[in-house]
């Protein structure tokens, strides 16, 4: 049983979800997992003590969130050091078209180049568009997103992309990484 580490950055939920949704299948693999927001870590975290560390960020407005690229600068040794692992959750990542989740994919390059950090793997994420819990300034501006990119308008519901067999499997091969004693 390793000790692994899930932090995440996340605006509206998706990937804080997400980072749940790994804690829990390397939990049942009978890991022991603890799971942060990176925006108000304990401040004894140390990720060098863990024998592994997934960190997960949302793309909002063209980028990652900032908080999150600093705890991977902050912790960039150890990250690079132990297995680890990235994912980045987006709307554009639910494109099927590989030509358009390429902006994404930039992103996540760029971040990783940004900080310095070499994870082990990397996971796009296609997130939600959660227009029930939107205010109606965003409602309307994502509803318009949405709209250009073909994507879906109705606003009386919300609209999960996440591939949740994608998601287990990601943190499944994870636990092939970690060492089988700590």
């Amino acid at each position: 049983m390793a000790r692994v580490l899930v932090a995440f950055g996340s605006n509206e939920g998706q990937t804080a979800t997400v980072a749940e949704r790994i804690g829990d299948v390397l939990e049942t693999a009978g890991h022991d997992v603890v799971v942060v927001h990176a925006k108000h870590p304990p401040a004894e975290l140390d990720p060098g003590t863990y024998e592994g560390v997934i960190v997960g960020a949302s793309i909002h407005m063209g980028s990652h969130q900032s908080y999150v690229e600093s705890f991977v600068r902050e912790h960039n040794e150890a990250l690079n050091r132990l297995p680890s692992a990235f994912f980045s959750v987006s709307l554009t990542a639910a494109h099927d078209d590989p030509a358009e989740r390429k902006p994404v994919r930039d992103l996540l390059e760029e971040f990783l180049e940004t900080t310095g950090w070499e994870p082990d793997a990397t996971l796009l994420v296609a997130g939600a568009l959660k227009y029930r819990e939107y205010g109606l300034l965003k409602r309307f501006m994502m509803r318009r997103i949405a709209g250009s990119e073909g994507g879906d308008t109705d606003t009386s519901r919300d609209y999960e992309y996440t591939d949740w067999d994608e998601i287990e499997s990601f943190a499944e091969e994870f636990t092939t990484l970690l060492p089988d004693e700590p």
